[in-house]
């Protein structure tokens, strides 16, 4: 400030015309001085407004005046007091006529304003509860460090010996600032009334000072509790306000209503123009609304609003640091030409390694700081989409539901959002790379004038070569999704219906097709990353390229040009900053139009047509008696606004406490109708009005992945005496008595641990129990059998039950209950065509009469008068759930018990066997600490040992040649001159370039095999996972979620196929890069050795405490977002039973929840990140500091050559050293992959496939004699048996029904006989052969299972038929000739070679189970099991069925399993299973005769 005794005027000052060093008149006492006086100030008032301006926006309440701040205002008094002084003294002098330079004035005015801006910041940071000021911590340093330089160097010169209070007043006020500058380092007391309520575990952030916030040392406690003990949530910040759900999705959901509103209204507008009626908006107009205005625009807006402030500061905050980054080149030019300069005075050797070391560190604080507030960015982002497509999935419409399947909401809340929030990094890149071009081609040219024109000319002769690369390698990963897309497919089916597999013994058949599919995908795989290494070596060798065009183009061309060491090295610098910068480029253009996509399909999603809000006139006021309560007049609906009526002409009134039942046949409209009245079709004419609170069953049973209680609660108010009638009164109360924590227990993923049967009747206490007036129970009897369904309607939805007096609308097929209901309503085609009381209906021999003529039909598949079609599904039948057609491709998983010892109500337990209902399964368990080194080792035996010595070797051969190619440079450089040039330059650069282009062939051989060393050992994990997964037993599907199993072969998989190569690639890189770089210093500057190991140890350390708790924030992170991704999709699933009890806002605050516990994690690994970077980053430029200090000590006799190689190699050390440990630390966070495909290896194993003994019994079985003796066995060691004691006799041709209520162990017997079950107690013979003694493939080749539900897989109709490829496409056509299929097949698109969409979505069900039954007839066997294969038909498909049965089958054992005793009453023999024993055995006339348990459940069935 004040040290001005010598005006800046003479000779030597800004002498330009002296061929003097630059470093010398850079680093003149006047440039130094005249910068020390102006930054300062300059600094501060551009900042100050800006700062001022965030202050009045961003206020966090008030700071009381603490001891901190009064030191501040005493010592900022005092430096104004001193500024004044200093101008007060040169009027003095002024006045006195003693000549006074401008300066003198001028310097002390401008920093007396300055100095009172910055008392005013201080005061305004008070009011505002700034705690710690970055703005001012950074004014006070430039204050303390520029003048401090400029007086140092004129006290060694005695500038100050001529004015005694200059030099006073100088030293004082440095003193004075230095002090200001060390409190700016404090943080000061929490403001007195805080903005944001006090968080129970706040984030440090807030407590930290402002050293401690650009260096993320306010993130190390977490870091060290990781390293120290395993981190829970307890350990976990809280989120701030500004970061929570509530705040963010308010926000973006305001501005994308807003910015969508307008966008709409502008299309409208140039519409109407268009059309000639402004303002007019016709429908025609509204597809037009859709594409143009809701589509990418408005949201992009909206983002871009949400976040514009935070991205400019962040943007700001790059640019600063790219001017640091573009210093350091300079920096290490003046420092080689100090180097080459012997009179240059040391200290100014030593400054410009201390300026080296201040502008690289402030280039990565800021760097990092860009890094940190975009990373947040993203983070907010990312929970503000997530938001709002969570509540837009609350609103979709019908129509739009089955538009989207949940697989696509939940690819866009894990996928699309990410790759929109991850271009947020990359966006600067597609400008700012190309100023880093032209800045670096400046550079350049400065260095090397002309030959610097050749850098551009290779740079762009690599363009085609890359742009060629990059898009063969974009076809071949086409091609590596597609396959890997086909591969989850075929899995993702496999997984889902392993009873089928296993009951067929298809096993061997499935993994070789999986094994032939995955084998195409590493083919492409291959080659794409053999195009990656090449693209790779491109980039990294072109460095070394550009540099030997231009070295030898600059000193063979032109006769006066040498190599020197500035020239060398610092042109090495600027070609990796231009390296970086052509690099970094593809990847942003790539990220922008990955986030382009992304955005794109979010926005569509966005703009799907909604739920009409006024589409049902509700009231929540209650009926009185008699009053309407539900009533629809004129009603037509249609599933979508643009989608023809579903149906028409609707008028339909319902008294207050009437049961209306509503029938109909398949598609006759019944659902509809209770969905039009939830509002959840688009109303195209009419009205409805319902009066009262609505409870609604929906036909297909959604529960949540919670406890019981919690799912018939749904969010209201615990009341156990209630609780207990509801659930015995839904004959739920047994079950739940045998569940491991009754009420409490928790209920698997789409309800996989219950019974199709439990989850129903669970559905159903879950409306009884909200005591609503309006009851919408859509066919809640379906999935019940008899005897349970008789006493759910008697208890709950009859006269006599828990609803009477409220409204019931119950769609059914069980037509024995229509007598008892108030009103029938019976519907055609979407219309009503009668409706009265069943006395009536049935005078009128109506279309009800029809529908019971019908239903007694003997062909039909139901229980004769009791149902209409058969819709029931016993999910603990032999072949599982039945998938919903058009439903998520996920199919329910069920566990063990299905056919139980007692009841379905008594199974809970086996249900639930070791409490596995909501609880992770064994081998699924989550690992904590840090990952084993057996993992490693796996890995590297999956590579082969002498793969991994053969990769070693080529990345030590490459690094060496590197080492040689850098240190030869060095030694060109400090080659002699003669007359202005280089005797040996040709020869220096031959050889140059030929150790250049063995470092780039090896550097190509290492990479490629790596990568296909990677290849090698994920075929073989890959192989490995399959066979340890495939030859477990049923139990262990039926009771580990299939999204685990998915999980593993998808993204576990595509870990090891993909990110452990590169991470290992990175590693080996990085990791001989830096012995490389540790060698070239310590040839070059031995002295920086006693730096270097303290900062590897350092290194170390750091790496040590950070992968710890890596691994463990990830794992809890990953926990987290698949419980969001979880939430997100169940709801989707349900969200009209959301809406129909209006829950919408307790579901959007737990979604809102979820994903702030899932950012709550997400928030310290970004900042451990940061703080991991930044300290390995300043740690790298304390290495700098060191290097260059070590040449400035060794000056007199080390070359500059070998300066700039050693300091150049310290520059690239630091980025080495930090990706070296990223590296690490990456491969440790991705080989947990590597434990998790070794989770199965241990689980049992079934028994071998196949056995050398059963060739000596064949052709076997030739009869088909069946024969139990004393047979039992249990789901799982520690449970009892589910069936015990059961013996009886087959006979062979013998057509024996097995009948019994549900959980009786009907199904399980047909288990027992294909071994899917093995035998805890006595056997089954076939033909005399025991089974136990018999191969499982060999076993389950000869029986033929007709299962209830149709199961196709992905692939052609052939391979579905014919699994095995076993039989000519002649027999095939005679099958489907046989099941009359033959024409439609014909008919189809390539015929047997079409293509069946998974689950065979694109067939009628009739289609598929008759494609099934056709598979069934080719397999020709002695043995065939009917396991309620008939019950999800039509009546013509049975009929079809029954005929090729008879035809095909006529001589074949067979086994009738079934619900509906109809189906068994011509068999010749009936076998009735009850408990798990076999009860009553004869024909169906001589057991009704013993009037029974096989009479009583005739009695039930209406058969007697």
């Amino acid at each position: 400030m004040a040290a001005s005794a010598e005006p800046c005027v003479g000779q030597d000052v800004w002498n330009g015309t002296e061929p003097e060093p630059t470093a010398l008149y850079l680093l003149n006492v006047c440039f130094l001085k005249t910068a020390g006086v102006w930054v300062p100030p300059m600094y501060l008032w551009v900042l100050g407004p800006i700062y001022l301006l965030y202050l009045h926006r961003h206020g966090q309440g008030y700071l009381r005046m603490s001891l901190l701040f009064k030191a501040k205002l005493v010592l900022g008094l005092a430096l104004i007091i001193l500024c004044t002084s200093s101008v007060s003294v040169a009027l003095w002098r002024i006045q006195r006529g003693t000549p006074q330079a401008p300066e003198f004035l001028i310097h002390p005015t401008v920093w007396l304003t300055t100095m009172s801006f910055a008392m005013f910041l201080i005061h305004t940071e008070r009011k505002k509860g700034v705690r710690a000021s970055g703005v001012l911590f950074g004014y006070w340093l430039l204050c303390f460090l520029l003048p401090a330089t400029s007086a140092a160097q004129l006290t060694l010169r005695g500038g100050f010996r001529s004015d005694p209070f200059y030099h006073l007043s100088t030293y004082l006020c440095l003193l004075l600032v230095a002090a200001q500058f060390v409190l700016s380092c404090l943080v000061d007391h929490p403001p007195f009334f805080p903005e944001d309520p006090q968080q129970p575990n706040p984030c440090p952030e807030a407590e930290a000072s402002f050293p401690s916030r650009v260096t993320f040392w306010w993130v190390s406690g977490l870091v060290w509790r990781g390293y120290r003990r395993t981190l829970g949530p307890e350990d976990l910040w809280s989120l701030s306000r500004e970061n929570s759900s509530e705040e963010l999705v308010s926000q973006l959901k305001r501005e994308w209503t807003r910015n969508r509103s307008a966008a709409q209204r502008h299309t409208m507008v140039r519409a109407a123009k268009k059309k000639g009626s402004r303002g007019v908006e016709t429908p025609e107009m509204e597809p037009l609304l859709e594409q143009e205005g809701g589509q990418r625009g408005p949201l992009l807006r909206a983002i871009w609003q949400m976040s514009r402030s935070t991205f400019l500061l962040a943007t700001f905050a790059i640019v600063i640091s790219d001017v640091f980054r573009f210093a350091v080149p300079k920096l290490l030019s003046l420092f080689l030409e100090f180097m080459g300069s012997p009179t240059t005075p040391a200290w100014k050797g030593y400054l410009l390694a201390v300026l080296m070391f201040l502008s690289a560190s402030l280039q990565s604080l800021l760097e990092q700081y860009y890094m940190y507030r975009v990373k947040v960015l993203q983070m907010r982002i990312r929970t503000a989409l997530t938001g709002l497509v969570y509540r837009k999935v609350l609103v979709l419409s019908s129509a739009s539901r089955k538009a989207s399947a949940v697989g696509d909401v939940v690819n866009l809340v894990s996928v699309d959002v990410q790759r929109l929030i991850d271009c947020f990094i990359y966006l600067n890149g597609l400008w700012m790379t190309i100023i880093w071009m032209a800045i670096c081609f400046i550079y350049l040219w400065q260095l090397l004038g002309v030959s610097a024109l050749t850098a551009i000319a290779v740079f762009m002769s690599l363009l085609p070569l890359n742009f060629f690369i990059t898009k063969k390698r974009k076809q071949h990963q086409q091609e590596h999704m597609r396959q890997k897309d086909s591969r989850a497919r075929l899995t993702s089916s496999i997984m889902g219906n392993m009873k089928i597999v296993k009951s067929h013994g298809w096993e061997g058949a499935f993994l070789e097709r999986i094994l032939r599919i995955r084998s195409q995908e590493l083919g492409a795989l291959r080659t794409s990353n053999l195009l990656f290494s090449v693209s790779l070596v491109s980039f990294q060798v072109s460095t070394f390229l550009v540099a030997l065009v231009l070295f030898a183009v600059h000193t063979l061309v032109a006769e006066e040009n040498a190599m020197d060491a500035e020239k060398a090295f610092v042109t090495l610098t600027v070609l990796t900053i231009l390296n970086k910068a052509q690099a970094f480029l593809p990847f942003s253009i790539n990220s922008v139009i990955q986030a382009r996509v992304s955005l794109d399909r979010l926005a569509a999603f966005l703009c799907l047509e909604e739920v009409e809000p006024g589409a049902v006139d509700s009231s929540p006021s209650r009926c009185t008696v008699g009053e309407t309560c539900v009533s629809v007049h004129d009603g037509t609906f249609a599933w979508s606004r643009e989608g023809t009526p579903c149906l028409r002409r609707i008028n339909l009134s319902v008294p207050q406490g009437r049961l209306v039942a509503v029938v109909g046949a398949v598609g006759a409209g019944k659902s509809s109708l209770l969905s039009a009245l939830l509002g959840e079709l688009s109303k195209v004419e009419g009205s409805v009005s319902i009066k009262g609170s609505v409870a609604y069953v929906p036909q297909e049973a959604w529960v949540q992945h919670t406890s019981v209680v919690e799912n018939v609660c749904f969010r209201q108010k615990l009341d156990p005496l209630w609780l207990e009638r509801v659930l015995e009164a839904c004959a739920l109360w047994p079950d739940v008595s045998s569940f491991p924590a009754g009420v409490h227990t928790k209920i698997g993923e789409q309800g996989m641990s219950l019974s199709g049967g439990q989850k129903q009747r669970l559905s159903l206490a879950r409306a009884v129990y909200r005591k609503a007036a309006v009851y919408l129970l859509d066919d809640p009897l379906a999935a019940l059998d008899a005897h349970v369904g008789q006493h759910v309607f008697n208890q709950v939805i009859g006269p006599s039950g828990l609803l009477h007096g409220t409204t019931r609308i119950l769609v059914t097929h069980v037509l024995h209950v229509l007598p008892r209901a108030d009103w029938i309503v019976v519907l055609e085609d979407g219309a009503i065509v009668e409706m009265g009381p069943y006395q009536e209906l049935l005078h009128r021999k109506g279309a009800l009469v029809r529908l019971l003529d019908a239903a007694s039909h003997p062909g039909d598949s139901g229980d004769g008068e009791t149902e209409l079609t058969t819709e029931a599904k016993d999910p603990r039948g032999f072949a599982g759930c039945e998938r919903p057609t058009g439903g998520p491709g996920r199919s329910m998983k069920l566990v063990p018990g299905k056919d139980g010892t007692t009841s379905e109500a008594q199974t809970g337990a086996v249900l639930d066997e070791s409490e596995w209902a909501g609880q992770p399964t064994a081998e699924d368990s989550v690992q904590n600490g840090r990952v084993k080194a057996t993992m490693y080792l796996a890995y590297l035996r999956a590579v082969g040992a002498p793969l991994c010595l053969y990769v070693l070797f080529l990345f030590l051969c490459q690094q060496v040649a590197s080492f040689c190619s850098s240190y030869w440079l060095s030694l060109w450089a400090d080659d002699p001159t003669v007359d202005g040039r280089q005797t040996q330059a040709a020869l220096r650069g031959s050889i140059f370039g030929l150790l250049g282009c063995l470092q780039a062939l090896g550097l190509f051989a290492s990479v490629a095999m790596v990568l296909l060393a990677g290849i090698r050992a994920s075929s073989l994990l890959f192989r490995r996972l399959l066979w340890d997964v495939v030859p477990s037993p049923i139990g262990f599907f039926e009771r580990t979620p299939l999204g685990n199993l998915l999980n593993h072969f998808s993204k576990e998989t595509d870990t090891v196929d993909v990110d452990i190569p590169d991470k290992v690639r990175s590693l080996l890189i990085y990791g001989f890069g830096l012995l490389e770089a540790i060698l070239a210093i310590m040839v070059a500057t031995p002295l920086a050795a006693v730096a270097i190991l303290p900062l590897v140890a350092l290194y170390t350390g750091l790496q040590s405490l950070y992968a710890a708790s890596l691994c463990q924030l990830r794992r809890l992170e990953s926990a987290r977002h698949s419980c969001m991704c979880s939430h997100v999709a169940e709801t989707f699933q349900g969200s009209a039973v959301v809406r129909a009890f209006q829950a919408q806002c307790p579901f959007v605050a737990q979604n809102d929840a979820y994903v702030d516990e899932s950012q709550r994690v997400t928030f310290p690994r970004l900042v451990a990140e940061r703080w991991l970077v930044v300290n390995l980053e300043l740690l790298g430029k304390v290495l700098v500091l060191a290097a260059a200090t070590c040449a400035v000590l060794s000056k007199a006799h080390l070359s500059a050559g070998l300066v700039g190689f050693s300091v150049s190699a310290a520059l690239q050390m630091t980025q080495t050293l930090q990706w070296a440990v990223r590296s690490w630390t990456d491969l440790e966070s991705s080989i947990v992959s590597v434990e998790r495909m070794k989770d199965y290896d241990r689980t049992p194993k079934e028994a071998p496939w196949k056995l050398p003994t059963c060739a000596a019994w064949s052709p076997w079985p030739h009869g088909g004699e069946i024969e139990f003796r004393n047979f039992g066995l249990r789901y799982h060691p520690e449970l009892p048996l589910a069936v015990w004691g059961v013996s009886f006799k087959i006979h062979a041709g013998e057509k024996v029904g097995i009948v019994g209520r549900t959980g009786a162990g009907k199904s399980s017997l047909a288990g027992g006989l294909v071994r899917l079950l093995e035998a805890a107690e006595g056997g089954i013979w076939i033909d005399g052969v025991p089974i136990a003694h018999v191969g499982l493939h060999t076993l389950r080749s000869r029986i033929t299972i007709i299962p209830q539900d149709s199961t196709l897989f992905p692939g052609s109709l052939r391979t579905n038929l014919d699994v095995l490829s076993e039989h000519t496409d002649e027999a095939i056509w005679e099958a489907l000739e046989t099941v009359q299929l033959r024409a439609v097949v014909a008919s189809l698109p390539g015929q047997l070679q079409y293509e069946c969409a998974e689950q065979g979505h694109n067939l009628s069900v009739g289609q598929k189970q008759l494609l099934c039954l056709a598979r069934a007839l080719l397999r020709k066997t002695r043995i065939l099991i009917l396991d309620e294969a008939m019950a999800a038909v039509d009546p013509g498909t049975e009929l079809q069925m029954q005929a090729a049965l008879g035809s095909w089958f006529a001589r074949c054992t067979v086994l009738l399993i079934a619900h509906r005793l109809r189906s068994v009453m011509g068999c010749a023999r009936v076998l009735v299973m009850d408990k798990g024993q076999l009860a009553e055995s004869g024909s169906p006339t001589q057991l009704l005769a013993q009037q029974g348990l096989f009479y009583r459940l005739a009695q039930e069935s209406g058969l007697v």
